[in-house]
């Protein structure tokens, strides 16, 4: 079976200022995504799902479907507050999406074998797609062996503000041994740092971080699932704002040893809209790599 991509596009963009996901980011109209999707049409995917919000769903279809969409087969799965597993309820007053494992756990109902996971609003480079297609073909859909895209920390930075990553222990073998999710971290003093309980703390620049370009065999929705409860009960007691992170899930499960996870390594430097001030960046980012022959001038015809 051909492996999936799944994109990542219910994020509500609160430090963009509105919806990232579908604003034009080349002079021909291009969304960010169209760049990750022709890519992975590239690379041998031949079908998508994107995870959105319900009310996304027509202005995705405007974007998808007569362009990118007459080459991969474009579905559409809701990730909704309500969609949760076996009898749990939402706290009062949530309007927070559950987050990146929730999301992916969205797009169950179209997921059939091994699936690469992809963020909306990042700019992820050719050579992942090709690294992450080539894994993922080769895989054994019923195992728990799975493989992640390490991008190096100093390429993937916001000159706008603070960013979010995972930072990866890697092992000499090229296998993920635990992935801490950092919330804030920014060039700041002439090094790298990360915001720790009102403190800077410094990180390595070259470290390996994970940018969301995950490749996963089907088994990760039980291993989702089984991990919604306890997850809900640290919503509860923080004012139901918590996500439920991917990073964070996979942390967990290589330290309880039920699955393992190859690092692909690119040193493709990251284009992506954390900020809005990002969007001049990124335009001018994707103009060089057209004027370079990296992409046709239109890459939909």
């Amino acid at each position: 079976m051909e492996p999936t991509l799944v994109i990542m596009a219910a994020g509500i963009g609160s430090r963009y200022g509105g919806l990232k996901q579908i604003e034009p980011i080349s002079d021909e109209g291009e969304i960010i995504i169209d760049f990750s999707l022709y890519d992975a049409h590239t690379a041998g995917f031949r079908d998508a799902v994107f995870v959105i919000k319900e009310e996304m769903e027509r202005d995705m279809r405007s974007l998808i479907d007569g362009r990118a969409g007459k080459y991969l087969d474009a579905k559409y799965a809701a990730q909704r507050l309500d969609d949760l597993p076996g009898g749990l309820t939402a706290p009062a007053g949530r309007v927070k999406p559950w987050g990146t494992s929730h999301a992916v756990w969205s797009a169950r109902g179209f997921i059939g074998g091994p699936f690469a996971v992809v963020n909306a609003d990042d700019y992820y480079g050719a050579e992942a797609f090709r690294a992450m297609h080539e894994f993922l073909a080769g895989a054994d859909a019923n195992s728990n062996h799975h493989a992640m895209v390490g991008y190096v920390l100093d390429n993937t930075l916001s000159n706008s503000g603070a960013v979010s990553r995972g930072v990866c222990e890697v092992d000499a073998g090229g296998f993920l041994t635990g992935v801490t999710e950092r919330k804030k971290i920014m060039r700041r003093g002439g090094g790298v740092c990360f915001l720790d309980g009102g403190e800077w703390r410094p990180v390595r620049p070259d470290s390996t971080v994970s940018m969301n370009f995950w490749g996963l065999m089907p088994g990760i929705f039980d291993d989702i699932e089984a991990g919604f409860p306890a997850f809900m009960e640290s919503a509860r007691a923080a004012a139901a704002q918590e996500e439920y992170l991917l990073p964070v899930l996979i942390d967990s499960l290589l330290r309880e040893g039920r699955a393992d996870v190859r690092v692909l390594r690119s040193e493709d430097r990251w284009h992506g809209v954390t900020y809005r001030d990002d969007k001049h960046a990124v335009r001018a980012a994707i103009r060089e790599l057209k004027r370079r022959g990296a992409y046709p001038e239109k890459l939909w015809g």
